[in-house]
């Protein structure tokens, strides 16, 4: 897929929003992408994961035998790579604070990982997923998201893949452009604002 052709994914899922957001991350910003609507057509899902799957290399892809993914953004992102990608799929949660696998989701020692995100801005929420896959004994080998919103600045010691990458400005709340101060924020994530 063509940066034009997945971007008109998300224009007609209504999934690009303009307007003054919280991130996840407590970060302020004037675009946000709703991953859970582009993901609400299954058919959608596939084909965005399909072709974030062929960015991945193959000696890589074919170590993969696991997908996890962190609760609540990148479950559905999660599951459609583990089925583009025929392994299975698994969720990290956050029951106490701190992510962990529920569920009866069990990895086996060494066992190896793709972690899935939705959109990624700082990693804070990628390196506290791939933290908790460790220490329920996977090795995450790869990292994938279905956007990259960090303008590069999210970096891991592993490969990342993303199907499309945005620089988007983010702003810290006391830090805000008049434009977008000027705008009521909204709070569309899964996470508290920090």
């Amino acid at each position: 897929m063509t940066r034009d052709e997945i971007l008109a994914e998300f224009r007609a899922a209504d999934a690009l929003l303009e307007g003054h957001f919280i991130l996840s991350s407590g970060l302020r910003s004037s675009r946000y992408l709703q991953c859970a609507r582009v993901l609400m057509d299954p058919a959608r899902g596939a084909r965005l994961a399909e072709a974030l799957v062929a960015q991945i290399p193959a000696g890589l892809r074919t170590q993969i035998s696991a997908v996890v993914s962190p609760a609540m953004g990148g479950v559905i992102a999660g599951h459609e790579m583990a089925r583009a990608l025929g392994v299975a799929a698994m969720f990290v949660e956050r029951p106490t604070g701190t992510f962990e696998l529920r569920r009866g989701f069990r990895l086996e020692s060494g066992q190896k990982v793709l972690m899935m995100e939705d959109v990624v801005t700082t990693g804070l929420s990628s390196r506290e997923a791939i933290k908790a896959i460790e220490e329920a004994g996977g090795e995450v080998i790869a990292m994938a998201a279905l956007v990259d919103r960090s303008g590069g600045k999210a970096t891991f010691d592993i490969p990342f893949f993303a199907l499309l990458e945005l620089d988007v400005p983010v702003y810290a709340p006391d830090a805000l452009p008049p434009e977008l101060a000027a705008i009521p924020a909204i709070k569309p994530g899964s996470r508290a604002a920090a």
